[in-house]
């Protein structure tokens, strides 16, 4: 297999909805917020359902692989509801090769609210459910021992099961990506997340924000320096500035694509992480992985949800 990734099973519950509804309840546009069940059947009790699809950051990247045509899995813990049958349904359909076996827990099934105001930003109110308390007995040892990469999201990184679930997966991996997920997660898990990124991680993948909060700076060429000093792979979305890789000495930029009808944002870091990952393991240059990126993330961008028709 070429890539297992490890992450948040969640539904993802897509609704249009205009900026007055994000102040009226109190939510940051752009940005993930965790909910508990109650919060979230509020939010959703005023709205109008646009899709139902089996999300979360790292499954998307890995059903944005499966789509161009590479042999990969996924790990992430669901409950034997009806949301747990979609899940596991949904990915079936995209290929992907599921290393869980999914029983009655005692919360269900995560959920997330994927809120499109009309410039097509998200802003996210999570219920991670049981997909939050992944634990190292969820994983499969074959199965990341069988993989060239192993894939994590930051959203799932906590103290606890899930840190200890990680830390189990890192232990019998090839190599390690992960995805830095979002400034919160960043802000939250500085000190862990600095070591992961220094210490632990072969490929990371983070934008412009979430990197220059980690380091604590407002300069990209102290992002560039700190990334060489590593000697490892950092890749770094920087919006309308395109992409960057970093490996060592190698400086790589590349260009965003312009003109595009953009509907929606859901899934544009996921599906680039997707094309630049095929990119890498297919043995293509790193100009071109970032090519790749760039062209999976553009194209998800103008479609409703974070997986490609």
């Amino acid at each position: 297999m070429k890539i297992i990734g490890i992450g948040n099973a969640i539904v993802d519950v897509i609704c249009k909805v205009d900026d007055s509804f994000l102040a009226n309840n109190k939510l940051t546009k752009s940005t993930m917020k965790l909910v508990d069940e109650k919060e979230f059947k509020k939010l959703l009790s005023n709205l109008k359902i646009q899709e139902t699809v089996s999300g979360g950051s790292v499954a998307n990247t890995i059903a944005g692989l499966s789509r161009l045509g590479n042999k990969v899995g996924f790990i992430g813990k669901i409950s034997n509801d009806e949301l747990g049958y979609k899940y596991e349904e949904g990915l079936k359909k995209e290929n992907i090769e599921y290393f869980y076996s999914k029983k009655k827990e005692i919360l269900p099934t995560g959920t997330c609210l994927i809120l499109i105001t009309p410039d097509s930003e998200r802003t996210m109110c999570t219920f991670l459910g049981t997909a939050g308390k992944i634990n190292e007995n969820d994983i499969n040892v074959n199965a990341i021992k069988n993989s060239e990469i192993l894939f994590l999201e930051g959203y799932l990184w906590d103290e606890g099961e899930p840190k200890r679930a990680f830390d189990k997966a890192m232990q019998y991996s090839n190599k390690v990506g992960m995805s830095l997920s979002d400034l919160f997660c960043v802000e939250r898990h500085k000190s862990h997340f600095l070591d992961l990124v220094k210490n632990k991680l072969d490929i990371t993948f983070a934008n412009e924000q979430e990197i220059m909060s980690l380091i604590s700076t407002e300069n990209f060429d102290e992002v560039i320096k700190f990334s060489q000093q590593l000697e490892k792979l950092i890749i770094i979305t920087r919006g309308e500035k395109g992409a960057t890789a970093i490996q060592g000495s190698e400086v790589v930029t590349n260009k965003a694509q312009k003109n595009l009808k953009i509907v929606d944002l859901t899934g544009a870091g996921d599906l680039f992480a997707a094309g630049f990952l095929h990119g890498y393991i297919n043995n293509l240059s790193l100009k071109e992985s970032l090519d790749k990126g760039t062209e999976m993330s553009s194209k998800i961008i103008q479609t409703i949800g974070a997986r490609l028709n």
